[in-house]
């Protein structure tokens, strides 16, 4: 067998090896670590596998290590955990309900409303989804709403936490694809290469995101006039003071003018507008009684749970798309994505399916961490606009919080909802929901500018 053919073939056995190690449940991290390792040992034993390939793995290590934009992600963990675990979220939905139930369809509405206020201010689907679902679905259900559209609605809007910024998904794809933007321009020759931020992508999604919260509410309200048994109107909810509701409202606003207005206007990067709003979330805790030690040490140890699972996805990540690397795997797909029919286009086309279809059996992070590194240079080699590009892998990797049978955000709704409420009612409520998405994907695709026209206007 000639070298080529021990590399395909290793290869071959390297992916194999990665999806019977993830489906056995075995933690991500020692999954993506361990079978790179394998595959690495096998092959030097074969003379098939370079080791300056593994001796490379340090100074990745060191590399995320010192990455000042990836200390964003624990600060706006600790941001969300903190808005969630003080319950301010939870006085959110409960004012925001109050104004729209009353109206048919209103705790719908209420809910993707309050849903699009937590993305902007937290970024955390796992927060949202479950403070909406202890909170709303109950009340929803016990008013007449189909489960169907309580629960697709609940699990739809807290997905809108990975596409509205500040988002961690955008966080970790701004790294990615910086780093593939370069090696694709060090491959073509420029020695000087631009970058991206995550202030381009946060940007970039701005639109989108709230066009997909538009898609949303028109949705939900075309399905209260059409439908109105789906989704009465209560009128046993009280309305709330002007200044109840200014006091639940304000601490998600001025959130959202720290962090999001730092960044877009220029005065802070990613980090920098992440750390405010970590301490903006805690101040806000304390002014409104929610602060002690105990719950900061809750807080604070939840956040170094998350915050050690991202980074451990990482590192086995990066051995492993070392030891990728190292069998040829970048060229093999490069050679794949450039002789598909349509350019540039049959290879955006390509990787956008294969990412739709991944997320129905892993996470984002996952996805962020393998396939962004292998196929991201090869795109943006092909001339694909990194900021459009980020975007759309954003949308894209949404879905997977709905997509079954592993989406999260079902599995969130499923542990706090009522024991009456079918799963099956819950995965064929977030149907329409992705298809919204994949509505909003496709639009992003006709119309790049979408993405493009804001980060151009502010940055360029």
């Amino acid at each position: 067998m000639s070298l080529h053919d021990q590399q395909i073939l290793m290869l071959v056995l390297l992916l194999l090896g990665l999806f019977a190690g993830l489906a056995s449940g075995f933690p991500v991290a020692f999954v993506l670590g361990g079978v790179a390792l394998l595959a690495a040992g096998a092959g030097l034993l074969a003379g098939s596998f370079d080791p300056s390939f593994l001796e490379a793995f340090p100074n990745r290590v060191f590399g995320v290590m010192t990455n000042e934009t990836l200390v964003a992600v624990p600060l706006f963990v600790f941001m969300g955990v903190m808005l969630e675990k003080s319950r301010i979220a939870e006085s959110l939905l409960e004012a925001v309900a109050s104004l729209f139930g009353q109206k048919r369809g209103g705790l719908v509405v209420a809910v993707l409303l309050v849903g699009a206020l937590l993305a902007a201010s937290t970024g955390i689907v796992g927060a949202t989804v479950v403070a909406m679902g202890l909170i709303s679905l109950p009340t929803m259900l016990r008013h007449g709403y189909c489960p169907r559209l309580a629960s697709g609605a609940i699990c739809a809007s807290g997905t809108l936490g990975q596409i509205v910024p500040p988002s961690i998904v955008l966080v970790l794809l701004g790294d990615q694809l910086g780093n593939a933007y370069q090696q694709a321009q060090l491959k073509q020759g420029i020695f000087a290469p631009e970058s991206i931020s995550v202030g381009d992508l946060f940007a970039g999604a701005l639109v989108p995101g709230l066009g997909l919260v538009g898609l949303y509410l028109a949705y939900a309200l075309w399905v209260a006039w059409r439908q109105p048994a789906r989704a009465p109107a209560i009128t046993s909810l009280a309305p709330r003071g002007k200044l109840a509701l200014a006091k639940a409202i304000l601490p998600a606003l001025s959130l959202i003018l720290l962090v999001l207005g730092s960044i877009l206007g220029g005065f802070a990067t990613a980090t920098e507008a992440a750390a405010v709003g970590a301490v903006g979330a805690t101040v806000f805790a304390a002014i409104y009684g929610q602060l002690g030690w105990a719950r900061l040490r809750e807080v604070s140890e939840q956040t170094v749970k998350v915050t050690a699972m991202v980074f451990a996805i990482l590192l086995g990540a990066a051995l492993f798309s070392l030891v990728f690397r190292g069998y040829g795997g970048d060229d093999l797909v490069h050679e794949a994505l450039t002789a598909l029919p349509g350019g540039k286009w049959g290879a955006v086309v390509a990787v956008m399916l294969l990412m739709f279809v991944l997320g129905f059996v892993l996470d984002f992070i996952e996805i962020v961490f393998v396939v962004v590194p292998i196929v991201g240079p090869v795109l943006l080699a092909l001339g694909v606009d990194p900021v459009w590009l980020g975007v759309m892998m954003a949308i894209n990797l949404q879905t997977s919080f709905l997509t079954p049978p592993f989406g999260f955000a079902l599995f969130y709704l499923r542990g706090v909802a009522p024991p009456g409420l079918a799963t099956g009612d819950i995965y064929r409520g977030v149907l329409p929901f992705i298809g919204l998405q994949l509505l909003m994907l496709a639009l992003v695709a006709a119309f790049p500018a979408l993405a493009t026209a804001l980060p151009d206007w502010l940055y360029r």
